[in-house]
């Protein structure tokens, strides 16, 4: 297990090597991101290049016994290549040249960038890889934030698309090119993707989905060139890693692609805290830069941990996750007492092998000043460092009986990229309150439907499910789960749509969320009623569909037991029975006569829809109701809503239960389970009481006998 910080001695106001080593090693810190911004310091001038200064902070962490990941520096480049190749500077979608004075604003795909980073790259690697304190490189930082626009991008996108379609007449078909008279006679003719929301460039979905599959692929194309330009130094026991930014992460970035040309994934894990890392959720922080999301309490870190299995890997790092307070100068949200803890456990509890923390010191100018670190201005200890120093000594007890474990999952969330596409550039749910499209309207149903199941104690992993040719996603890895989720699959081909109903069929329980088969995979609007291809197995269809302005309360049919105050938000489709069981209906004095949810048979399994974005209440009903019908036992049932307790076995076999408090307020709860306490190093009979301080847990060893 690897527990540590981001280090930037670069950064420091004076040297201070031997006592931050000396302080790191004090808390227990076995690990240091290095060198990620250092290209200008290692390259003042072109082909002047000096990599030395790493030298003496590489030696002291190894004789402190601290490993180390060295960074390649390619993701923030010097000023003198701005202004002597200003043709390597990105482009907007307008054409017009992003500035320099950021970072990640030089395009990754041309040769001259391509040049320039190669050289440091192997400059770095030909002195440092073979150091005795670095384990692993990783590759670039945080890549795909911005698109590749460029003639040369444009040129690459025309040639892939005359591969793919094979001829011009059939990307008219696919794209229904016929519309605004836009048929194209040569591929040369496609015009470049623009910025639709400036009022101009591409207006066409299926043209959209196409290029952020594109851009994706450029990006993962591009770590990959990086990856085998550093295997080319690595020796065996070397790993290659890149740092994917957690949750929905960046727009041009999939982490499945990424997954595949790493040797281990992470991902970067900013969280709300203070009330707002409450389960329930207490209080809520506004979305800022460093998390955009809207998700706050306990199920952030939950939810983003099983998202990071979801590109491919057992296992993951998390290279960033909060120290004192991660988020501008009007966003200062220092942890509670406990909470650093509490998040370093809940990611090792779900897959993660490394906690790191962005990053040692707070920085004392730049755009980041007040995105703290470890130590705050005055480079003092404090409260955030005594914490980090308990869980490292911990970890220095048990860390080798929490690496490498599998988490387990009662329920499987199926997460579509391209219906992510489409829905950002088409989006169905309104920003509320206005007319105005969300961009985020994927992000918030797959939320919505994650919340409800974290809310009814369901353990969750998520599978990317792609919409074109459905090879993430096989019935054979669906089968182990007794209940399946797409929340929204939008964009589906008729293959996934066919596994999912044979999924079914075999005794699965399916539950679909709104939209879903409503689009090809290629973003066409399916000429059939909807829900298209799963149509069959809803046992419902529908024609209409209607934004909602406001919440409508659902009366419960059936079997389905509804709490106070579940309503149906943004969204209804007009379902008509066609033999599926109604669950719950629209109180509404004309939509009443539409089924909001819906269940039918379908051989051994069954499939639910929802026809609506469920409100928390809403979703926690569904929530229960399909883990009931399921026959899936969850965890911790009964215990204070604040209390949460998930499994996940070691290499070994051997199961581990976490179990943890959410709260400022204590909690006395009977152990799950008979064995070790793995933190307290004792034994535990089931069913003794487990004292929990507030953000506090216990890690039970079961016995295996």
């Amino acid at each position: 297990m690897l527990y540590g910080v981001s280090y930037y001695p670069e950064y420091m106001p004076h040297d201070r090597l031997a006592e931050d080593v000396a302080m790191m090693r004090g808390a227990h810190l076995t690990y240091v991101r290095l060198a990620d911004s250092i290209w200008a310091l290692a390259e003042p001038a072109p082909g002047r290049i000096d990599v030395e200064m790493l030298g003496p902070t590489l030696d002291a962490l190894h004789g402190a016994g601290i490993r180390v990941v060295l960074c390649t520096p390619t993701y923030a480049i010097p000023a003198w290549m701005a202004t002597e190749h200003p043709e390597i500077m990105l482009r907007r979608a307008d054409g017009t040249p992003w500035p320099y004075g950021d970072r990640q604003n030089a395009d990754i795909t041309h040769p001259g960038y391509r040049f320039y980073a190669e050289r440091i790259i192997r400059a770095l690697m030909d002195r440092w890889a073979d150091h005795p304190a670095v384990i692993g490189v990783q590759v670039d930082n945080e890549t795909g934030g911005r698109a590749i626009h460029s003639p040369a991008a444009t040129a690459e996108f025309r040639r892939r698309l005359g591969e793919k379609f094979g001829s011009v007449e059939r990307l008219n078909e696919v794209w229904g090119l016929a519309f605004w008279s836009h048929r194209l006679s040569d591929l040369s003719q496609l015009w470049e993707p623009g910025d639709r929301s400036g009022g101009g460039g591409n207006s066409n979905p299926g043209y959209d989905l196409e290029w952020r599959r594109f851009q994706a692929d450029l990006v993962a194309e591009f770590l990959d060139w990086q990856a085998g330009i550093v295997r080319e130094y690595l020796r065996e026991d070397q790993f290659v890693t890149h740092d994917c930014v957690g949750g929905h992460g960046l727009p041009h970035a999939d982490r499945h692609r990424i997954g595949q040309v790493v040797d281990v994934p992470a991902e970067n894990f900013p969280h709300h805290s203070q009330d707002a890392l409450a389960h329930p959720p207490r209080g809520t922080h506004p979305p800022t830069y460093h998390d955009p999301s809207g998700v706050h309490g306990a199920i952030q870190l939950f939810q983003r941990a099983d998202m990071a299995r979801a590109g491919g890997h057992q296992n993951f790092l998390v290279t960033e996750i909060n120290p004192l307070s991660v988020g501008g100068s009007a966003h200062n949200f220092p942890g509670y007492d406990g909470q650093w803890r509490l998040a370093a456990y809940t990611c090792i509890s779900r897959g993660a092998n490394a906690v790191s923390y962005w990053h040692w010191h707070s920085l004392h100018y730049g755009s980041e000043t007040y995105s703290h670190g470890v130590l705050g201005h005055d480079l003092q200890p404090n409260r955030n460092l005594a914490e980090i120093a308990r869980t490292g000594e911990e970890l220095s007890r048990v860390g080798d009986d929490l690496t490498d474990l599998s988490a387990e999952a009662d329920v499987c969330l199926l997460y579509s990229q391209d219906s992510r596409y489409l829905l950002e550039f088409e989006p169905f749910l309104a920003v509320p309150g206005t007319a105005e499209g969300d961009r985020r309207s994927y992000q918030r149903v797959v939320d919505a439907f994650y919340r409800g199941f974290f809310d009814a104690r369901a353990q969750l992993t998520v599978r990317d499910v792609d919409a074109g040719p459905a090879d993430r996603v096989d019935l054979a890895d669906l089968s182990e789960y007794a209940l399946v989720v797409a929340p929204t699959l939008y964009s589906a081909d008729d293959a996934t749509a066919a596994r999912l109903l044979e999924y079914a069929a075999g005794g699965g329980h399916l539950v679909l969320g709104p939209r879903s088969g409503y689009m090809d995979e290629f973003g066409r609007a399916r000429a059939e009623r909807g829900p298209g291809p799963l149509r069959e197995g809803v046992g419902a269809g529908y024609s209409l569909y209607s934004t909602l302005e406001n919440p409508l309360p659902l009366t419960a049919d059936g079997t389905l037991d509804l709490e106070e105050g579940a309503a149906a938000v943004g969204w209804m489709d007009e379902l008509e029975l066609e033999g599926a069981e109604p669950l719950a209906h629209y109180e509404h004095h004309t939509f009443t006569r539409h089924p909001a949810i819906v269940t039918h048979a379908r051989g051994r399994g069954r499939i639910t829809y929802l026809g609506t974005v469920p409100n928390a209440e809403l979703a926690r009903s569904v929530a229960r109701w399909a883990l009931d019908d399921a026959g899936i036992d969850v965890l911790g049932t009964g215990l204070p809503e604040p209390v949460r307790v998930t499994r996940a076995r070691r290499p070994d076999g051997v199961r581990l239960w976490f179990v943890t408090n959410w709260s400022h307020e204590p909690a006395t709860v009977p152990a799950p389970a008979a064995g070790r306490s793995l933190l307290a190093d004792q034994t535990v009979a089931a069913g003794a009481p487990l004292a929990l301080d507030p953000w506090d847990l216990a890690i039970l060893e079961e016995d295996p006998g």
